[in-house]
């Protein structure tokens, strides 16, 4: 029998610290609600023969076979099948998927107490209905009316940004599940954590369909993919991506099946669908730091143990309630390293990013072009390995790295995608709860005068804040541009960002984003994960991250140098 003993002083230490946690496809979004087709000069999976992603949207296919032919570890039946392709995926151009029931005015229940769960979600809290969608605002840097397109505009690329997935090990001896609270600890549980190996499943299966129709060059990650430097956490988001033969099994200690037989729970084992389009790494605080905030190696016996301090759930009962004490130990929850956790992405798949280089530097800090385009996304490791949730950016990354690779790219006549896991505003000196402060650490307005003065910047990509948000940055002394946010797939909203970048043939550059949801047909342990992100929000116990209208669906214009 598991021992139970009361929350420890040291749990309330450790909660207290954590952070936030011209062809036919070549139409622009939002011109019509169900677009088709791809370009011509794709490959297969979006990417040319150097293995780089291709621009002008690749060419669209299918998904992968829907069955493995493997067998269910321990049963010796057949593992279910992928789920089939969709027949489509709306854009919220089109439709959106919002809560029936507006935000309580102040907590409902406890999400974490499973009675009180199901209570919510009996009474209408995780519900949803399908909405008209949200029209494209345009916005200049100057203020000004959008220009008029050119007489030969060209789509350059089209991808998806996926932020903030933080995939995480619910059974974990280092989780603060007891600490969570309506007022200030808002992350340190969720009531869909459970279930988002199959959201995050869901949302490949919805960038494939989007693939499908509209044709992709890749995926870019936002960071914070997983929750809390785990192993096993990024076996399995690597492992749902990737897909190919075999299963995900998002369980750990014992092996629980909450509901009697296969495939009807978050902890069974499921063959993942599998990107049809490349994907690209981007390292975030909760990637490196455990619950994104403490150093690996201060918490990597704890990890392995079978110690629970600050609450972890239990799902050999029902429910899965949350439970302190003596839990099944689990070395699959060894923490990684940053090296390691570089080395481990690296080997799957086609490296997503991740070679040799950027391994010996230590950090996910690296840049590729757009097969076929004048553009090139540099991306920028953000996160503080010595600890504290905010972002570092380090003047030895900006001078070795950042500057001759911005510098070539502007010889090159190229535009720079800038992208990272935090945005500037919540860049530090690494100094905060948790961490060490980095002497070399530039401040948010230094790192924008830094991209003020690069021409060949056309906008910076970034997350964390679990909000989508659009922001015009003016520095002193340099060149104004975009800053884009792209909320989290693990809060509510629940969305990613479908971005295209078109030559308006006028002298600008577009770039156009639209809010994406994830399809949930004939997927209802995805469904059930929506249910849950919408009940801690209308439960009053979370945010929605959806920001305002102006920062949804837009048209950024960017003039050329």
């Amino acid at each position: 029998m598991r021992r139970r003993r009361p929350l420890r002083h040291i749990a309330l230490i450790l909660a207290a610290l954590v952070g936030y946690p011209g062809c036919a496809d070549d139409m622009g979004l939002g011109e019509s609600e169900t677009e088709t087709g791809g370009t011509e000069n794709g490959s297969e999976n979006g990417s040319d023969s150097s293995g780089e992603p291709t621009g002008s949207g690749g060419e669209a296919t299918g998904t992968g076979d829907e069955s493995t032919g493997e067998i269910t570890e321990g049963t010796g039946e057949p593992l279910p099948p992928s789920l089939p392709p969709l027949e489509d995926a709306p854009l919220t151009t089109a439709e959106r998927i919002i809560p029936v029931k507006l935000q309580s005015s102040e907590p409902v229940a406890d999400p974490r107490v499973p009675l009180d769960l199901e209570l919510l979600l009996d009474e209408g809290f995780g519900e949803v209905m399908v909405v008209a969608g949200e029209a494209i605002l345009d916005a200049t840097l100057d203020l000004g009316p959008a220009p008029t397109p050119g007489p030969a505009p060209a789509l350059l690329t089209r991808f998806v940004h996926l932020a903030d997935a933080q995939l995480a090990d619910d059974e974990s001896p280092t989780r603060v599940a007891s600490l969570d609270s309506p007022d200030a600890l808002t992350s340190s549980f969720r009531p869909q954590e459970a279930h988002m190996c199959r959201v995050i499943n869901a949302a490949v299966r919805t960038i494939n369909a989007v693939h499908s129709g509209l044709g992709l060059d890749f995926v870019l990650l936002g960071g914070d993919n997983i929750d809390s430097a785990q192993g096993n956490e990024l076996a399995w988001f690597t492992a749902i991506l990737d897909g190919g033969p075999g299963q995900v099994h998002c369980d750990s200690g014992d092996d629980d099946d909450p509901v009697l037989g296969p495939d009807n729970d978050p902890k069974d084992p499921f063959t993942p669908v599998g990107l049809d389009v490349p994907w690209r790494w981007v390292n975030g605080n909760h990637d490196v730091l455990v619950q994104g905030n403490f150093q690996v190696s201060a918490q990597a016996s704890l990890a392995v143990g079978e110690m629970a301090d600050g609450g972890t759930r239990d799902w050999s009962q029902p429910g899965g309630p949350i439970v302190t004490g003596t839990i099944v130990a689990d070395p699959a929850r060894a923490l990684l390293s940053v090296t390691e956790l570089l080395s481990a992405v690296a080997e799957a798949g086609d490296g997503h990013g991740i070679d040799d280089a950027v391994i010996s530097r230590g950090r996910a800090l690296y840049d590729f072009p757009i097969a076929g385009t004048t553009l090139r996304v540099v991306v920028v490791d953000s996160a503080a390995a010595t600890g504290a949730a905010s972002g570092v950016i380090h003047a030895a990354d900006v001078e070795d790295y950042l500057r001759p690779t911005l510098d070539a790219a502007e010889a090159e006549g190229e535009s720079v995608i800038i992208t990272s896991h935090h945005c500037s505003s919540s860049l530090s000196d690494g100094g905060g709860l948790g961490g060490n402060v980095q002497e070399d650490a530039l401040t948010p307005e230094e790192w924008q005068s830094f991209l003020g003065e690069e021409p060949a910047v056309l906008m910076h990509l970034c997350a964390h804040s679990h909000r989508h948000r659009v922001r015009r940055i003016e520095p002193l002394g340099g060149q104004a541009y975009w800053e884009m946010t792209t909320a989290s797939l693990v809060d509510q909203p629940q969305q990613m960002r479908l971005l295209e970048i078109r030559d308006e043939d006028n002298g600008y550059l577009s770039v156009t984003g639209v809010a994406l949801d994830y399809a949930t047909e004939d997927d209802p342990l995805a469904a059930a994960g929506r249910a849950r992100a919408v009940t801690d929000f209308t439960s009053a116990w979370h945010g929605n991250g959806e920001g305002e209208l102006e920062d949804r669906n837009v048209r950024l214009w960017v003039p050329l140098p």
